[in-house]
């Protein structure tokens, strides 16, 4: 059974449920069941603030070899105040920690084949959310432009969006290897998901750029994080 016909007889449930026949109620049952055994991750409802992700390019666009002879990391100063599109940040959220095949592989190297134990977090105009990969969605955490408080460097409040990596311990402690191993394997995830959109960007046009200066604490209460996990890194993203 795929996982995306399971996310579809999910959504379905609240279609069949509005039936008046005892029939139709038990079929939503049996769907409800089906998901919450083989797909329980699956079991997320997209809030009315979320934002449902387009699908992101996979095919086609700049060749690898052309786009690590682009790679860079942009000047402060070269962003400016054009908008990313919904298209453009889902194919670089996509790169940075997409399935690209089955349901355990992925674009960047996971130990042991977990989920991702590095988050995302989009900083734009509108807020702050927080990718989901599992159904490639954008939570909203916060309607707070946190742009300028998240760095040490003035100029990163001038990209559109601003990529925030966290730790996710509730993760890597599936590992059961220890903090030390906890923290490689989180630094080793953000550096590859970084790589990736660093390419990624290069075959869209876009600018980033990789920051390590940043204002932990403001980070770790701007998103409400626990108090085993910690801000990595970030990335600007613009034009």
């Amino acid at each position: 059974m795929s996982f995306h016909f399971l996310i579809k007889a999910y959504y379905n449930v609240g279609v069949l449920m509005k039936m008046t026949s005892l029939r139709s109620f038990s079929v939503a049952l049996v769907l409800a069941a089906l998901v919450l055994t083989y797909c329980p991750e699956a079991v997320t409802v997209a809030a009315a603030d979320d934002v449902i992700l387009p699908p992101p390019v996979t095919e086609g666009g700049l060749g690898l070899f052309s786009a690590l002879k682009k790679r860079s990391s942009a000047a402060g100063g070269d962003f400016s105040i054009a908008e990313v599109t919904l298209e453009e940040l889902s194919t670089v959220l996509w790169a940075a920690s997409g399935l690209n095949r089955s349901q355990t592989g992925w674009t960047v190297p996971m130990a042991e084949g977990l989920e991702p134990y590095v988050r995302i977090y989009v900083a734009g105009p509108d807020g702050v959310f927080r990718y989901h990969w599992a159904d490639h969605r954008l939570e909203q955490i916060s309607e707070v432009n946190i742009k300028a408080d998240i760095a040490d460097q003035a100029f990163v409040r001038k990209a559109y969006y601003c990529l925030i990596f966290t730790s996710d311990k509730e993760v890597t402690a599936k590992l059961k290897l220890g903090q030390k191993w906890d923290d490689d394997f989180i630094q080793v995830l953000t550096g590859a998901m970084t790589q990736d959109i660093y390419l990624a960007a290069a075959a869209l046009n876009l600018g980033t750029r990789y920051i390590h200066s940043l204002k932990t604490e403001a980070i770790k209460q701007a998103l409400k994080l626990g108090p085993d996990d910690y801000p990595v890194a970030l990335m600007m993203l613009g034009k």
